[in-house]
């Protein structure tokens, strides 16, 4: 009962050893193969989601959640809790007209930051509009 004791120690010891070889390949061959940040399409950028969402409902009022969230590049229940706030905070109207939501951009509301603050929404929906 010895050897077969030991043998059963020997691989319970092995086995985390393993992993974390496989864990720290793994980690590597991932390490490897990332991107940098515009080849992956995951860059920073100068506005928010919350004024991403904002410019897209002002573009299309009557567009829905599941297309801003591909726009964006978020999660359609990000696109909802950005909705939320905006709603909350007198930025974004939202009107129920039959199934389809219609969403009106509160254009005149000062922007939040102390730097910005002399600005309004429509300032920066203005700033960024499609030519």
């Amino acid at each position: 009962m010895g050897k077969a004791s030991s043998k059963r120690q020997s691989r319970k010891t092995e086995t985390p050893k393993e992993t974390g070889k496989a864990a720290a390949d793994s980690a590597v061959d991932s390490a490897s193969s990332r991107k940098t940040g515009s080849e992956s399409g995951h860059r920073w950028t100068f506005l928010t989601n919350h004024a991403h969402v904002l410019i897209v409902l002002h573009r299309n009022p009557t567009i829905v959640l599941r297309e801003v969230a591909l726009e964006v590049g978020i999660t359609e229940r990000a696109v909802q809790r950005i909705i939320q706030d905006l709603e909350e905070e007198g930025f974004l109207q939202r009107e129920k007209i039959g199934r389809q939501n219609h969403y009106q951009v509160l254009t005149d509301q000062a922007l939040r930051h102390p730097i910005e603050k002399h600005k309004s929404i429509g300032d920066l929906l203005n700033l960024v509009a499609l030519d």
